[in-house]
């Protein structure tokens, strides 16, 4: 029964969303860990470690540079703060 929920918590944690957040379209992706990087929060300025739960998100007519690393509370939080993303860091 252990290795059933494994595998279903896994598919659900990989699969992608959309959401709608500041009249765009976005992409959304819950995972377990990153491989080995260290990102940093938009939403909170604060260092995402490998091996933390987290959410991808970009706008989903985007490049794949635009993908941001977010802590789930502050992705769930967005809306609620005075953060907005930078959307490039040129």
């Amino acid at each position: 029964m252990m290795s059933r929920l494994r595998g279903r918590r896994a598919a659900k944690e990989g699969q992608e969303s959309s959401e709608v957040w500041d009249g765009e379209a976005w992409t959304v992706r819950h995972v377990a860990s990153a491989s080995g990087k260290t990102y940093r929060c938009p939403g909170c300025d604060q260092a995402l470690p490998s091996g933390v739960p987290r959410v991808v998100a970009w706008p989903t007519n985007s490049a794949a540079q635009e993908r941001r690393h977010w802590h789930k509370a502050c992705w769930n939080a967005r809306n609620r703060s005075s953060a907005r993303m930078t959307r490039t860091r040129a």
